[in-house]
């Protein structure tokens, strides 16, 4: 499902963000921190109302989208993946569902992709924040939604399941052509997605292949080092 952002602005967070995302497609959201990366995915979401510009779903406006509709069709992963409430790992992925008429479709399979069958029956208080983190993964992932909107997902995975994560978001992608936008930090994992974003203070600086996007020139004024991003296949698992 394409999502669009047409001229999207918050006060002192987000000017002017223009955006198309293609159905299929991975793409990265990169720049440092406070460079406004939650916001445009919050807004994305309809967590956060923009106060000027529309957000659209697949050509229609976010506003006018019922919101249980909108939780069948969008998965949101926050940042924070803390919980509060001893639920089980498996009654949170199994909120992916509730959209859906808690009809538990994908959960078992989900939990099994994220590496949590295990863990099932544990109360998501007593995990780590790695293991916290791929939990919400697994929740998205039952959604089978068609638009994947992840906030730093990758932040406190362990190389190996940051690696199976990426995986998932792209046999997620080719399985229901779901449009996958989420922010990240590493260059070298985002140099293997399909698109990449950069964000500089409030503005969408560039939008395109990672070839294209990461230049000296940009890294440079983005990031304020001096380097070549060598462009390379991610490592690969076993």
């Amino acid at each position: 499902m394409p999502l669009c952002l047409h001229a999207v602005s918050v006060p002192g967070r987000l000017v002017n963000a223009r955006l198309q995302l293609e159905p299929g497609m991975l793409t990265g959201l990169i720049g440092p921190n406070g460079s406004g990366k939650s916001t445009l995915l919050q807004v994305a979401a309809g967590l956060l109302p923009a106060a000027t510009g529309e957000v659209a779903w697949g050509g229609r406006s976010l506003a006018k989208i019922p919101l249980i509709e909108r939780g069948q069709l969008t998965a949101w992963v926050p940042q924070d993946a803390r919980f509060e409430f001893g639920f089980t790992v498996r009654s949170v992925v199994a909120q992916g569902r509730y959209a859906h008429g808690d009809d538990g479709a994908g959960v078992d399979a989900a939990l099994v992709e994220l590496d949590l069958s295990a863990l099932a029956s544990r109360p998501v208080t007593r995990l780590s924040g790695g293991e916290c983190r791929r939990v919400l993964l697994a929740r998205a992932l039952a959604t089978n939604a068609s638009l994947q909107l992840w906030d730093e997902p990758l932040a406190p995975l362990d190389p190996r399941h940051a690696l199976e994560t990426l995986a998932l978001a792209r046999k997620l992608a080719q399985r229901t052509g779901a449009a996958t936008l989420f922010s990240l930090h590493d260059l070298a994992l985002a140099a293997s997605l399909d698109r990449v974003v950069v964000m500089h203070e409030g503005r969408l600086l560039a939008h395109g292949t990672p070839e294209n996007v990461f230049t000296p020139e940009l890294l440079l004024k983005v990031f304020r080092v001096r380097s070549t991003l060598q462009l390379r296949p991610v490592m690969e698992l076993p």
